[in-house]
């Protein structure tokens, strides 16, 4: 993997290049589409403090071993079995939601339609009317009173077949409109063909033209400018009888001839007209939607970006342990703080070798759920001997019973940091990244070990020896084991990242870590947390009952893609990848065409029961 595809000129961690001045820059950048004063005005005091802070800051970006959660805080709030739906809200019956341009062309072709088909209700009544009122030939009117009554059957029956949208489907649309046609020639043979209703054919020729086929609509624009022009032919010619209640034959031969080419002319630019127009919508509907989203991202990256920096003014030059012994280990400058603890540069007394020690903070002692929780991390981390998780290297207690965790020291960057640098980062990448992680969550996983907190923030690409490796972080909220866990009638873990069953507080499994798994993959590819409530509850209400926006629509990734993100974070952990290395060997799979037909049809009928952007 080349680490420039992930960050370009990224130096190791402790040459300080991620300094605050930056940080606030890159904020700034990052809020411009952003048409909100009030978020200027904060950015601003951040820069102002940035400054102030950037010797400080300098030594932050070195190697956030284990204790990079408290950037995006892990959240224990009471559990939400059986979460409730929102009262306002009946997802049961809940309407169509329009993700993509398409999408929204075709709820409204369904809404149109139907004010179309009752239109054409009316325009039947109203031609009954005239007729008896303008009385004219006995068997033209029997002609217009046969097309009237196909009108009003066909519309009649489609208005009542597409209460469901659902039900609305373009062969339907297309047998319609050849019956509105076939009826609307009785309506032509009536009143004359060189009379004023061919104006309502025009009518119908421009509403069709809108339709999503380019086929049909052109279709039925070529029935209805042949059935017109062989009428008229066949009454120009003698060859039926000219009964309208405005005659053409009272004109000369050539009048009629140029009248009726320029009906077919009128036709053809009705036609053309409605399909540009449909373009020019489409096209609109899509630079908007694409601003709305632009500013959705950079939203959510600012906000990260805030909290990143937020964390980085608290960090850096010496804390309270510094220059102190603990264990093996001589600790030098504060590079971690978090709510539980805070992580220190050492250096073996016996060696010489780097570490990264970190150490309960003195606050917490009094807490003894905080105590259990660093306990656990120690005890989960100890189990696990794997390349792809942080390596502990002594557990242990200071001088004053204070609990500390000495591990490996990692030069390089969290994935928060290279998604925060670059929005994207391409598909390969990502398929390295879930290989790796995936091996360290196998791992776990044959130790009895269920994370509880996999996202971005302990996710960290580590370079030694020119070897560049993904490794797992912080274990604090982990499960081991089969017995009960220390967050019993609790919720843990980051709301935007975990697993519906976690979100709802059930018991969990290895498949919560590998659904979190897959929301970053979701990230990743797209740009966009797969989840941004305004609030923890929402948030966490989103993960239990509804589905992200598809990846297709937010990123230029094909459908197997969107596919393999669908398993990876389908909402029932029987319905998932059960490892790692299946959801890497999908995307891989994916990034070519070639899905395997087994997971496609799984994927294609979990999406048609759960689809991109629906609530369940």
């Amino acid at each position: 993997m080349d680490e420039r595809a992930l960050d370009d000129g990224e130096e190791d961690a402790t040459g300080g290049e991620d300094d605050a001045t930056e940080e606030a820059s890159r904020i700034e950048q990052t809020a411009v589409a952003v048409p909100a004063a009030r978020r200027s005005m904060q950015l601003q005091a951040l820069a102002a403090e940035a400054v102030v802070e950037t010797a400080t800051v300098e030594t932050a970006a070195v190697a956030a071993v284990a204790d990079k959660l408290h950037d995006q805080p892990t959240q224990q709030i009471p559990s939400t079995r059986g979460l409730p739906q929102s009262p306002t809200e009946d997802t049961r019956h809940s309407s169509t939601t329009a993700t993509t341009p398409l999408d929204a062309m075709r709820a409204e072709e369904v809404v149109r339609t139907r004010m179309f088909l009752k239109f054409c209700i009316g325009i039947v009544a109203a031609s009954l009317i005239a007729m008896k009122l303008a009385g004219g030939d006995v068997y033209a009117q029997a002609v217009v009173t046969c097309g009237c009554v196909i009108v009003l059957v066909t519309s009649t029956y489609f208005l009542y077949v597409t209460r469901d949208a659902a039900k609305f489907t373009t062969s339907r649309l297309t047998i319609i409109a050849i019956a509105i046609t076939v009826g609307a020639q009785g309506g032509v043979y009536y009143w004359g063909i060189a009379s004023p209703v061919t104006a309502l054919i025009l009518y119908g020729i421009y509403f069709f033209s809108f339709g999503a086929s380019r086929r049909s609509t052109f279709a039925i624009y070529a029935l209805c400018a042949a059935m017109h022009a062989a009428l008229s032919v066949a009454i120009i010619a003698g060859w039926l009888e000219d009964r309208g209640l405005i005659k053409s034959t009272q004109m000369a031969m050539r009048e009629q001839v140029v009248s009726q080419l320029v009906v077919q002319f009128l036709y053809a630019m009705a036609f053309v007209t409605g399909r540009a127009s449909r373009k020019t919508m489409i096209d609109a509907v899509e630079r908007l939607e694409k601003a709305v989203r632009a500013v959705s991202q950079r939203e959510a990256l600012l906000a990260e970006a805030r909290a990143e920096l937020d964390r980085a003014l608290r960090v850096g030059g010496p804390g309270r342990y510094t220059d102190q012994e603990v264990g093996s280990y001589r600790l030098g400058m504060l590079i971690g703080r978090g709510g539980m603890g805070e992580v220190y540069e050492a250096t073996s007394v016996h060696d010489g070798g780097d570490a990264a020690v970190k150490l309960l903070h003195p606050g917490a002692l009094s807490d003894p759920q905080q105590v259990r929780r660093f306990l656990r991390e120690t005890e989960a981390s100890a189990k696990l001997e794997c390349e792809n998780v942080v390596s502990v290297l002594e557990v242990g207690t200071t001088a004053g019973e204070i609990p500390f965790l000495a591990m490996e020291r990692l030069r390089g960057f969290d994935l928060a940091h290279h998604l925060r640098r670059k929005r994207r980062i391409g598909l390969s990448q990502v398929v390295a990244m879930t290989r790796q992680i995936g091996e360290g969550l196998r791992v776990a996983r044959d130790a009895g070990i269920v994370h509880r907190d996999i996202k971005p923030h302990n996710l960290f690409l580590s370079e030694r020896d020119g070897k560049l490796t993904w490794k797992i972080l912080d274990f604090g909220v982990s499960k081991v084991g089969r017995t009960g866990t220390l967050t019993r009638g609790h919720v843990v873990g980051t709301p935007g990242y975990m697993a519906p069953e976690q979100a709802r507080g059930d018991d969990v499994d290895y498949r919560a870590d590998l659904y979190s798994l897959g929301a970053i993959a979701y990230r990743c590819l797209t740009g966009h947390p797969p989840f941004t409530g305004k609030d923890v509850p929402t948030t966490l209400y989103d993960v239990v009952y509804k589905m992200p926006t598809r990846p297709s629509a937010l990123a230029e990734v094909g459908e197997d893609v969107d596919r393999a993100l669908a398993l990876a974070m389908a909402k029932r952990p029987d319905d998932r990848f059960q490892s790692g290395a299946e959801l890497a060997d999908a995307l891989s799979a994916a990034a070519q065409g070639t899905l395997a037909i087994g997971l496609r049809t799984r994927a294609d009928e979990l999406i048609a029961k759960h689809a991109w952007g629906q609530r369940l």
